[in-house]
């Protein structure tokens, strides 16, 4: 392996030193976006009074509650939630061999938003009813895509089957909007919007240990993605079964974007731009694209989340809206560049 990769003709540490530079980004960035905010912590008071040798002052006591109960675990979610959709982002942009594929495309973005927005409207008021009712839809979106795609032989009729399935389900928002009354809209716009604010130790506590399973196992394929690359002929040639290949990568990624929309909502374009990017400096090879991406990722929305909670401080932009400003514009470029 060369020492050094190169991006436009300029020498770039070798991909191993890369990626413990992005990971100690990564580490930074989250120290900044725990002790920034609508308060701003002290983070050098806190760390020498962590084992004070006097009792700690009622502001300490506050700063300590919400640094270890709000934010870190905020933090960690962001973290998680950004890995997930890039890397799935990278699966789904191999599988369909289509750059402006992302994981939405199968349904489980817009079903898990229209098992949301079902259960707002029938009367469910927190997290907990609406979380498993939107993770439903997202599950039962994606099989439901698959199986009408699933007789033909190629990536084409899962995509037709993705549009009809996102058609149906923004169709089915729009009829249980139409139903809803004004508390009810106002609960569907937040949750369609997007929000990290939900993130708390008791969610964590399985929604990390999931987060990281389903994507080791994506992390997994990447021999696969590459041999996808070359055409599914050629993929079941060099002895990839690519019925089974594609059904397992579908359902790795509705397993893990499935629970992060019921817990955040929609979450646009990461899971599009990301990977884009990461291309540009890693290259086309999954070994390195994947664990790029997932870094790439996590910083993605840990800034995404930081800006929305400092650039209107004390209030806070939804999430969805700081992703979107900056995806729909790169998506744009994007198209445009292709055109020429």
């Amino acid at each position: 392996m060369s020492r050094f990769f190169r991006l436009q003709g300029a020498a770039l540490p070798s991909r191993p030193a890369a990626l413990l530079l992005a990971l100690l980004l990564l580490a930074g960035l989250c120290a900044a976006s725990l002790t920034s905010g609508a308060v701003d912590l002290p983070a050098l008071q806190l760390l020498l009074r962590w084992r004070p040798t006097t009792p700690p002052t009622t502001d300490e006591t506050l700063w300590r509650a919400l640094l270890l109960e709000v934010r870190l675990p905020r933090v960690l979610f962001a973290v998680a939630a950004g890995a997930a959709l890039a890397v799935c982002g990278v699966a789904m942009q191999a599988l369909f061999r289509n750059p402006l594929a992302e994981p939405g495309l199968i349904g489980v973005s817009l079903g898990g938003a229209c098992g949301a927005v079902a259960a707002i409207v029938l009367g469910a008021q927190s997290l907990v009813s609406v979380a498993p009712a939107a993770f439903a839809g997202s599950l039962t979106a994606t099989a439901l895509a698959w199986r009408l795609g699933a007789h033909r032989t190629d990536p084409a009729g899962l995509v037709l089957a993705g549009v009809a399935v996102n058609a149906l389900c923004g169709s089915l928002i729009g009829l249980f909007t139409y139903q809803a009354d004004d508390v009810q809209l106002r609960n569907i716009t937040f949750w369609n919007l997007g929000s990290l604010a939900a993130a708390r130790w008791p969610l964590l506590a399985w929604l990390l240990p999931w987060t990281v399973l389903w994507s080791a196992l994506l992390l997994r394929e990447w021999r696969a993605m590459n041999a996808l690359l070359l055409g599914e002929r050629e993929a079941a040639h060099l002895g990839f079964a690519v019925a089974a290949l594609r059904r397992r990568m579908i359902v790795l990624t509705a397993l893990l974007v499935g629970p992060l929309v019921a817990v955040a909502g929609t979450i646009a374009f990461v899971g599009l731009v990301v990977p884009h990017l990461v291309r540009l400096i890693a290259g086309a090879d999954h070994r390195w694209l994947l664990p790029f991406s997932l870094i790439a990722g996590a910083l993605a929305l840990t800034v995404a989340d930081w800006v929305a909670r400092v650039v209107a401080a004390p209030a806070e932009l939804p999430i969805g809206v700081v992703t979107s400003l900056v995806g729909g514009p790169f998506l744009m470029a994007l198209l445009a560049r292709r055109r020429s």
